[in-house]
């Protein structure tokens, strides 16, 4: 049995953290002490490990929550667990088709910057974006939001 300081040096995780997956229901509440010190076993390092590593891929909290809701096997079917992995697989393949056509989209510019640092020096003004804009595609990046970028690189909690 771990407690939370123990669980959070583990696994490089805040305290908050831990308190807030149980508040918002990643994770279930755990036994506790006499004096009300939560208690975590292995199998609840585990998850917050699958959590942890689920965030560091790009999910986010309410798909991670789906995905132990239906490994907890809470009386799905397998058609209903079929459903649900193939839509999240789908999704993975749109944010990896707007990734990559933003990333073909980038590369061009990063090369003509570096082949102007090549030519003049470092502190004259950037002229890029004014030769060549950003968004020249028919086909805006616009399925994946603001939020799910952010989502990509940045989650306050933890």
């Amino acid at each position: 049995m771990f407690q939370v300081g123990e669980v959070s040096r583990r696994l490089g995780l805040n305290p908050q953290t831990l308190y807030f997956y149980e508040r918002i229901g990643l994770m279930p509440s755990p036994k506790r002490t006499a004096a009300g010190y939560r208690l975590y076993e292995q199998p609840d390092l585990d998850r917050l490990s699958f959590i942890t590593q689920a965030k560091a891929l790009g999910l986010s909290l309410d798909d991670i929550k789906d995905l132990l809701i239906l490994q907890d096997g809470q009386q799905l079917s397998c058609q209903d667990v079929y459903d649900r992995l193939l839509k999240k697989v789908q999704h993975i393949d749109d944010m990896i088709h707007q990734l990559q056509t933003l990333k073909a989209q980038l590369n061009p510019l990063l090369n003509q910057c570096q082949r102007s640092l090549a030519q003049t020096s470092t502190g004259q003004q950037c002229v890029v974006f004014q030769q060549h804009p950003l968004v020249t595609s028919t086909e805006p990046l616009h399925s994946l939001s603001l939020h799910n970028r952010e989502e990509l690189n940045h989650d306050p909690q933890g």
